[in-house]
């Protein structure tokens, strides 16, 4: 696996490098050789933020963990890309359209499903046109964390949602 580390509001020491290239090098069975891990760590008051993103061909697999302790936060989002792999496996490697990502071993064995997806509701409602600082009151109006909008300004679906610190973020399709 290749690391690609970044720091924000913190050095990354070599320690701290150590730490992520074995901790999340763990992985390094899942994956071919050549697979990029995209790391940022990050340093906000007494939050110790790690964030890993490792794109593979029709899927991006990424954990973030917040902790008081860095390597704490390390040891958490190995655990928990882990347990995606295992938990998904079927899905990401479904019809080989991503093994090619994946090491041989990982997609030759067979993982059990913890839990099945089920989808137990299904709402149909009218997308109206508006501006996405609408969708973000109409979205507080009706108290969920999201919402799909049509936006007025270039006709295309878009979701608006919920951050952390009372912000909100804007999900747009790519050209």
């Amino acid at each position: 696996m290749k690391f690609i580390i970044v720091g924000r509001n913190i050095d990354v020491t070599p320690g701290l490098r150590a730490a992520v290239e074995e901790k999340i090098g763990k992985l390094d069975k899942y994956f071919n050789p050549d697979t990029e891990v995209h790391v940022t760590l990050s340093v906000e008051k007494e939050r110790q933020k790690i964030e890993v993103t490792i794109p593979v061909k029709g899927s991006i697999i990424r954990s973030e963990q917040v902790s008081n302790d860095m390597y704490v936060s390390i040891d958490l989002v190995e655990e928990i890309i882990e347990r995606q792999l295992k938990k998904y496996k079927n899905k990401l490697v479904d019809k080989h359209q991503a093994a090619a990502s994946f090491s041989r071993l990982f997609v030759e064995n067979d993982y059990m499903d913890d839990e099945e997806i089920k989808i137990v509701r299904t709402k149909r409602f009218d997308i109206k046109p508006m501006y996405p600082e609408d969708a973000c009151i109409q979205m507080e109006l009706l108290g969920h964390n999201f919402f799909v909008f049509c936006n007025a300004e270039t006709g295309q679906v878009n979701v608006v949602y919920k951050r952390k610190g009372d912000t909100y973020g804007l999900i747009e399709p790519e050209a």
